[in-house]
Formats: C-alpha cells, structure tokens, sequence
C-alpha cells in the first residue's frame, strides 16, 4: 500500500521540481549570458536523466539488462513522440537553426551508433550480441565530443528572446532552485516507477515489456513535466533542448555507464525499438521543414501522440 502512496506523491514532487528546475536554469543563463538551448542541453537535459541513470546502474549491478537497454530505448521513444507531442501541443516549439543542422542530428547518430555497435551477430555473424566495456568506452568519446561542442555555442542565440520570458534570480536562489528541482524530479522519478513497475508485476508483465513501457515513461516524466512547463512558460529553447539532450545523454551517458559496470547481452528483436528511436529522431528533423519552418507545430505533435500510441499498443499486443 506504501507503495502506492508514494506512487501519487512522485507525481507532485515531479511538477514541482521541473518547475524549480526550469526557472533556476533559465536564471543562470541570463546571468552568465547563455542560451537557454545550452541550459537545456546539458544541466536540465542531465538532470531530467538521472532516473534513467539511477535505474540502468541498479539494472546492470543486478544483470536485468532488458530493462536497462528498455530503458533507455523506450525512454528515447517517449521523449521525442510523447514529450515533444504534448509540449508542442502545449505551445509550438521554436527550434533555432543550429538545433536543426547540429542537435538533432547529432541524436539521430547517437541511435545509429547505439545500432551498429548492438549488431555483432547481425553484421559480421558473431555468436552473441553484447554491448562490451569497449562500446561503453565509445559511447563515453561520443558523450565527451557532445559536451566540447555544447560549451562552444555557450553564447544567446538572436532571433528566439521572444520565446523566452525575461525572469532572473540572485545566484543563491538560482542554485537552491536547481538543487530543489533535481531532488524532487529524482525523488519523484524514482517513487513513481517503484509504483508502476509494482503494478506492472501484479499483472504479469514480461521484463522487456516492463522496462519499455511503465519504466521508460517513469524515468522518462521528469522530461516530460520539464518540456511541458517550459512550453507552457515559453521557454522553448529549454523545451527542445532537454528532450534532444537526453536522448543523447540517454546513449552516449547513461548506457555508457550501464555496459562498462557489466556489459549488457543484446537481443536481436530489440533491433525494432532501436528502430523505432532512429524512425522518431529522422520524424523530428523532417518536421523542421514543414509547416512552419524550424518550428514543431500543434498538428505535428499530434502525429507524434499518434505514433506512440501505436508502437505502446503493438508491444502490448506482442508482449
């Protein structure tokens, strides 16, 4: 029954704690002068990950590893078709030049990476399948190049202030404001997927199923209550930046941990997922350039809504 009641309060601390979060970030970029896409792209877009971080480390110590490749494969899924779908719902999503052309791209690899490294025995017939020590390594090159690039366009992007209300705190309260906000998205995080996986448990659920499903879209509600507020704020820079840097954090981070702690045995029908991570990224830079250009618009999110509602029911149905 403790359980559950945590599982409702997760909910209120994960509100709360983007909403922190989201205005302490944005505080700090004007103080030193940044974009809010930076802000998003690394201190909120890692801080909304730490749910993924915390589980993947404890799924890879105890060798659950379809949840800890689901994971991070169904977290992806869901930050680009069910948290940019909401949020661009919410408020169409602006998206600066270099997101198109760099970001968004550069997410798109990380899923390719994540294919051609997971494919031993289907590209070159090896007996197993496994994300090694090694590949952990190359993700974590990947991540490292991620940063370097992100810290190189520290500076305000023109044309997008009037996407980004004017709103600024004194350095103490800025940090306090972070700090409360990753406490209570990782707090809330965490409750709200014992909940789920507890139900999911009761009944009957398979482990991949779980970890792509009920613990994706658990560790996947800190981006989504941070997009959604930020859209709802204007802030969307912080909006699409915390979704695309995740999604790279989620890849070139968290499963970089996850395979150089143990490495993680890869299936071959998991090739699907992945699929359907490079399907959502390739989805979201064609959208660049429809409808309103470098813009995600309202219809748009509404595929996407569609989309995840399609690939949630087709897993259910062939769990």
């Amino acid at each position: 029954m403790l359980v559950y009641i945590f599982f409702i309060i997760g909910f209120i601390f994960l509100i709360k704690g983007a909403d922190f979060l989201v205005d302490g970030a944005s505080s700090i970029a004007r103080r030193l002068n940044i974009s809010d896409l930076v802000i998003g792209l690394t201190v909120v877009a890692f801080g909304t990950s730490t749910p993924e971080l915390f589980v993947n480390i404890i799924a890879s110590f105890k060798g659950n590893t379809d949840i800890a490749i689901g994971n991070v494969v169904g977290s992806n899924i869901a930050n680009v078709f069910l948290i940019l779908g909401v949020s661009s719902i919410i408020y169409p999503l602006a998206v600066t030049k270099g997101s198109v052309w760099k970001e968004i791209p550069f997410s798109l690899l990380a899923a390719i990476v994540l294919f051609v490294v997971a494919n031993d025995q289907l590209l070159d017939g090896s007996q197993l399948s496994d994300l090694t020590r090694i590949d952990g390594l190359v993700f974590l090159s990947f991540f490292i190049i991620f940063i370097y690039y992100t810290f190189s366009i520290a500076t305000r992007i023109e044309g997008m202030e009037e996407h980004v209300p004017a709103k600024q705190y004194g350095w103490a309260l800025s940090f306090l404001y972070i700090i409360l906000g990753l406490i209570g998205l990782t707090l809330g995080g965490k409750w709200i997927v014992d909940g789920a996986v507890a139900l999911a448990t009761k009944f009957g659920m398979s482990e991949s199923l779980v970890g792509l499903t009920i613990v994706a879209v658990g560790t996947s509600l800190p981006e989504l209550a941070t997009s959604a507020v930020a859209a709802y704020k204007r802030n969307v820079e912080i909006a699409v930046g915390n979704v695309v840097g995740s999604n790279i954090f989620n890849i070139f981070f968290v499963l970089s941990i996850s395979a150089i702690i143990k490495p993680l045995p890869f299936q071959i029908k998991n090739n699907l997922d992945i699929g359907v991570v490079i399907l959502s990224s390739l989805l979201l830079f064609l959208f660049m350039f429809t409808g309103k250009k470098r813009s995600l618009d309202r219809w748009e999110g509404l595929i996407f809504l569609v989309c995840y509602g399609v690939y949630v029911a087709y897993l259910v149905f062939t769990d």
